[in-house]
């Protein structure tokens, strides 16, 4: 089962989009385990993470973090995904970068 995790500020403004994917994900029968978490949280949550997308308030920490977990694929969520919380093209998103 793949592990998506979301960060921003807090881990509460991504938590609406976290519902819609995990809806999206029950409708394509996708197993998988989604959550959202503050950037606080980064060094305990993205080493058992499959994939790490950043919410746009932490966009800019996206450098570091690759840095320092190169053997994670981080990338920010599409802002156009995130404006419109788009569960299923942020779940999509994720998926093609997981190579799914």
């Amino acid at each position: 089962m793949k592990k998506i995790v979301l960060i921003c500020v807090a881990g509460m403004s991504t938590s609406l989009l976290v519902s819609h994917m995990r809806d999206a994900a029950k409708a394509d029968n996708y197993e998988c385990e989604i959550n959202a978490y503050p950037i606080a949280d980064a060094p305990s949550v993205i080493p058992k993470a499959d994939i790490v997308l950043l919410g746009p308030q932490v966009k800019y920490m996206s450098n570091k973090l690759k840095n320092e977990y190169p053997e994670k694929i981080i990338e920010a969520i599409d802002m156009r995904v995130y404006g419109m919380i788009d569960g299923k093209g942020a779940l999509a998103q994720a998926r093609r970068s997981m190579e799914e």
